[in-house]
């Protein structure tokens, strides 16, 4: 993992200059009328705990996502603890996906405007995908409105809840109607300890281990030891993938599973 992930401000400069000839900035994906609704959930963290160590969403894994779910007609917003403007990083401009984006005004001004929780209704949407990057450990697995807002679609609505490396430290609080957590007796992936440098100040800010947490919690965590391959799996309505490299496939399996039911 990085250190040092590119901030938000950064890449706004970025596009704020390029605005003046927005008319160049598209979105093949874009469609007027979205079928179904898939929020992404993410961090406002700037910072690893209390540290200066600067902390990040990952582009790629919010990107990738995005771009399956709009292809496919769905309608996509994004919330956050905090609502506004979140921090991304982890860029690739040499990426063909990740420059169209960064040029996208209507995608970068969605992620510069996040909902707060209050903002969000849970049933207008079908699926729910927790973005990861460093910053994905902090803020968002212990605010209960977003627990509330996850749970009401799997529930109570018969969604998806799905998750990106890091992004799966969003769910190991989530818990059933009955009291059981929601990947209890189910296969569940995420980033895994044996990628972590455990000897790094990043990591010792981390609140708690996503894969021993989930283990001591009933969940079957399953991952790839060689890692950067397409890892993912899926249990029911509970879909994770391990690393960036996972992400479209993620939304891919979301789209199959929601078609499904």
């Amino acid at each position: 993992m990085k250190k040092i992930a590119y901030c938000l401000s950064t890449v706004f400069l970025l596009v704020v200059g390029c605005k003046e000839n927005s008319n160049l900035a598209h979105n093949k994906a874009e469609v007027s009328e979205p079928k179904e609704q898939v929020l992404f959930i993410v961090s406002n963290a700037h910072f690893y705990g209390d540290t200066d160590i600067n902390a990040s969403n990952h582009f790629l894994e919010i990107v990738a996502a995005y771009d399956v779910f709009a292809k496919a007609g769905y309608g996509i917003d994004f919330v956050s603890p905090e609502g506004g403007a979140i921090p991304i990083g982890y860029i690739s401009t040499s990426d063909p996906l990740q420059k169209e984006y960064l040029y996208n005004n209507k995608f970068m001004d969605a992620l510069e405007t996040t909902n707060k929780p209050s903002e969000v209704i849970a049933s207008d949407y079908r699926a729910v995908y927790y973005g990861g990057g460093g910053a994905a450990m902090f803020g968002v697995a212990e605010n209960h409105a977003i627990q509330e807002i996850v749970m009401e679609v799997y529930e109570e609505h018969n969604g998806v809840v799905s998750a990106i490396c890091h992004g799966t430290a969003g769910i190991v609080n989530l818990k059933t109607q009955d009291g059981k957590y929601v990947y209890a007796g189910k296969k569940v992936n995420g980033f895994p300890d044996i990628f972590e440098n455990k000897d790094a100040e990043y990591y010792r800010t981390f609140p708690f281990s996503i894969q021993e947490t989930i283990k001591e919690r009933g969940g079957d965590f399953q991952y790839s030891e060689k890692g950067w391959d397409g890892f993912y799996q899926v249990d029911g309505r509970l879909i994770t993938g391990q690393d960036p490299t996972a992400a479209a496939m993620v939304a891919e399996k979301i789209i199959e599973v929601l078609q499904q039911s």
